[in-house]
């Protein structure tokens, strides 16, 4: 056996690189090319899988919720590792740390596209997450609608449980005071 189960060119999964058969998204992480997919990669599922743990909050989640309507251009992750931002061929995924007790409260694994899932922030964590991300001031509901354009029904769905939940993972005053003011002019 020997060397000869290697190319001339080195590992076999360089050359599939070279040739375009396969695409490298990040060392020791492959993807078929398109041309030997049914459909294209979805980037959601394919976020946990660079870099963990983690899962889809911020902007992406509060998009994928229908929460704000901006085209997102970057897969936005909170993680309780350092923060890192990887520049793929599927796009850009960026991976903030977010300090926390229970890095997946207020988070739901979700099917995606190709039989496999993710890890998704419902909106109220996804929100609470760019309050500390983006360090905002936030403690009522008016800057939510305002700087975000979120629907005010879409707050209206929120429930106790949604505040509970989320409220017991932050150790950080801001957050405790941006999730009481929505709370009480809602009424939870």
């Amino acid at each position: 056996m020997g060397g000869k189960q290697w190319s001339s060119l080195g590992c076999p999964i360089e050359g599939a690189v070279r040739s375009g058969e396969v695409r490298r998204i990040k060392k020791g992480l492959y993807c078929l090319s398109d041309k030997y997919l049914r459909g294209s990669v979805d980037p959601l599922e394919l976020a946990q899988l660079i870099h963990g743990p983690s899962y889809i909050s911020l902007e992406t989640a509060l998009s994928h919720h229908g929460w704000i309507p901006e085209a997102i251009y970057t897969i936005t992750n909170t993680t309780s590792s350092r923060s890192r931002v990887f520049d793929t061929p599927i796009g850009r995924f960026s991976y903030t740390c977010v300090p926390q007790e229970a890095l997946l409260a207020g988070v739901r694994r979700v099917e995606g596209s190709h039989g496999s899932s993710f890890f998704l922030a419902m909106p109220l964590k996804a929100l609470a997450d760019l309050v500390y991300v983006r360090q905002l001031a936030w403690q009522a509901v008016e800057p939510v609608v305002e700087s975000l354009r979120v629907e005010e029904e879409a707050l209206d769905r929120l429930t106790m449980e949604d505040f509970e939940e989320v409220m017991a993972t932050y150790r950080t005053d801001r957050i405790r005071r941006f999730l009481s003011g929505p709370r009480k002019e809602l009424g939870r």
